[in-house]
């Protein structure tokens, strides 16, 4: 009787289906057992010793020894069916391997004792000696439980199993190549198995359609997908192909492992958001959560999806700690999606734990707030518990996080003089002049608004400033390739203006922002050459000529989709804080956004948009 190995149970140590219990050498069954046996390939024909003088004949397939290993609570117990008297065919040892490594996972200790103990030892042997007759579910299994136990990488019977594995690599079912992937691969990179382990990958890459269930994919993606680019891109097909079946605990753990791997894989993030859409699915607390903070990280714009995460966070507001509302506020802060009544409720909490919330989760939300330009409701309350908070603590933070809490606080217009003090003195912006990182020239551009603020919005102010040679725009600053929308108002305008001396483009003030163009009016609205006349919102002079009586400066912003919050047309902080800033040194504003240039076709209306603009920016100001 031809029994699988996969799916027969071990033999018993004496007793064979359909044979006599216990048979002896020249016995008249004998000859007819050896000739029945003989025909089976390995490792269906096992000849173990049990006693002294006895022979016995087992196939793996009748109850035996599993259940003494299956219940053993103890190591001691495993090792002591070594010297039982026990029938241990090729498959029982294995699994008393693999049964102690269960038992010592979280022992490490005992994993070091155990590695030393001569039973073990003798364990590994004979394991080792009958390798090529354990089964395939048992082997990869074996390996793992081996990898854990903490094997050395230069054990023999660890790279005998190794070995095994690679020669049986085209036999194994798919499940087992992912089971030994998902299970191995740290500790294949650990032992130095590299060869094993691109071996194993190269065959999940080229067996990827055998893959049927979700659980598989999804384990494998955020598993070992980052150790394969042509593998990770193979598991994506195959995830966009079973999406359908996933549960919310399958799309969660997809979309964390894209934002944990930065991968932002459009079609897949269009189709899980599909189906959190389409789907009634009840989404938990932790789930919302980790939702948001994958968007957020990816920077995936998807309105239905943020509308019914905001919607489905709002009712567990009051059961959020401070740590999760503060990260749940950053996350729909780099999305840009300002939901003013869960935005209110974190306003909220954040009053109601007043005396308990720590710092580091109110700088985070306060940079959130700014983000996005939100001022809560109780704004007095809100930004007095900011004071508080902050009056003997900011000192103590990080340098670059000191100036990124002021800098919220400038663009919700809530700094305080010793606040600005705190960032402005030599000391603090020191650290920042010299620095090319992106993150340090970030911050210093950040100094730079602090210091026009203290300048232009706090007339009583007195000092420190930043020094002068750190007004002077860096070369950088102006090495942002030029948008679609700059080059044509560029284009236009000049065409409006008529001589190149009349207007300035991408003019870098030594408030920490750029014109994208200005021009120069007297009192009678007509163009003035600008280098003529002196200016000072640059950090280097132009000119000599003090402005004409009722001269006027016109400042050009162009708008662009991503400075606006999502679906809104309210820019975000930043942008709001630069437009106070220019009105406050004397700029009147033509604004020119995205959706409403794209409206324009001719060039003759984009012409008549811009002087219209022009004429509204004078008439604005006359009429104060």
């Amino acid at each position: 009787m031809h029994v699988p190995p996969e799916r027969g149970r071990p033999s018993g140590p004496c007793h064979v289906s359909g044979w006599p219990a216990e048979t002896h050498p020249g016995s008249p069954q004998d000859s007819d057992l050896l000739g029945y046996l003989a025909q089976l390939p390995p490792p269906w024909f096992l000849v173990r010793a049990c006693g002294e003088g006895t022979s016995v004949y087992s196939l793996p397939g009748a109850p035996g020894g599993d259940h003494l290993i299956e219940r053993a609570t103890q190591p001691e117990e495993i090792l002591a069916l070594l010297g039982g008297g026990h029938c241990l065919h090729q498959n029982r040892a294995a699994l008393m391997v693999i049964q102690l490594s269960r038992l010592l996972s979280e022992k490490p200790k005992d994993k070091a004792l155990l590695i030393k103990d001569a039973r073990f030892q003798h364990l590994l042997r004979l394991v080792n000696s009958q390798i090529n007759a354990v089964w395939h579910g048992t082997l990869v299994k074996l390996l793992r439980s081996l990898y854990a136990l903490g094997l050395p990488a230069t054990s023999k019977e660890l790279q005998s199993v190794e070995q095994e594995v690679r020669w049986r690599m085209r036999r194994l079912r798919y499940k087992h190549l992912a089971f030994l992937a998902e299970s191995s691969a740290t500790y294949m990179q650990e032992q130095g198995s590299q060869e094993l382990l691109a071996e194993l990958l190269v065959h999940l890459e080229r067996r990827w359609t055998e893959i049927d269930d979700g659980r598989t994919v999804v384990a494998m993606m955020v598993k070992i997908g980052h150790l394969s680019q042509s593998l990770m891109n193979r598991l994506e097909d195959k995830c966009l192909e079973l999406v359908e079946q996933f549960g919310p605990e399958e799309l969660r753990k997809v979309l964390v492992m894209l934002a944990a791997q930065n991968r932002r894989s459009v079609p897949l993030l269009r189709a899980v958001s599909y189906h959190l859409v389409q789907k009634p699915f009840t989404l938990t607390k932790s789930i919302l959560l980790d939702l948001a903070y994958a968007y957020g990280k990816l920077g995936f714009h998807q309105t239905q999806v943020f509308q019914r995460l905001a919607a489905d966070l709002l009712p567990h507001t009051p059961s959020l700690t401070s740590s999760e509302v503060a990260r749940c506020t950053k996350s729909f802060a780099f999305l840009k999606w300002l939901s003013l009544p869960l935005f209110e409720a974190f306003a909220q909490h954040v009053l109601d734990r007043a005396q308990s919330i720590a710092l580091p989760h109110l700088c985070n939300m306060l940079l959130a707030f700014a983000r996005v330009n939100f001022r809560p409701e109780r704004e007095d309350q809100f930004f007095s518990l900011v004071h508080e908070k902050l009056g003997s603590q900011l000192a103590g933070l990080e340098p670059a996080l000191q100036v990124d809490v002021v800098w919220s606080l400038c663009v919700l217009q809530q700094a305080r003089e010793a606040e600005l003090q705190a960032v402005l003195r030599p000391e603090l912006h020191g650290q920042f002049l010299g620095d090319k990182s992106p993150k340090d020239q970030s911050t210093f551009q950040k100094l730079l608004h602090i210091n026009a603020t203290a300048q232009l919005e706090h007339p009583e102010y007195t000092g420190p400033h930043l020094p002068s040679s750190a007004l002077v725009p860096r070369p950088s600053a102006l090495d942002k390739k030029v948008t679609p929308l700059q080059k044509e108002l560029q284009e236009t305008l000049k065409g409006l203006l008529g001589s190149a001396n009349k207007g300035s483009f991408l003019v870098a003030t030594r408030y920490g922002w750029i014109l994208d163009a200005e021009v120069l009016l007297d009192a009678d609205s007509q163009l003035l050459p600008l280098r003529d006349f002196v200016a000072p919102h640059l950090a280097q002079p132009s000119g000599s000529q003090p402005l004409p009586a009722g001269a006027k400066r016109l400042a050009f912003l162009c708008w662009e989709f991503p400075n606006f919050n999502s679906r809104s047309k309210d820019l975000l902080g930043r942008f709001v804080l630069a437009r106070r800033h220019l009105l406050a040194a004397g700029f009147l504003l033509v604004d020119v956004p995205y959706y409403e240039w794209l409206e324009l076709k001719s060039e003759w209306q984009k012409s008549a948009y811009l002087k219209d603009k022009m004429r509204k920016a004078v008439a604005e100001e006359l009429a104060k």
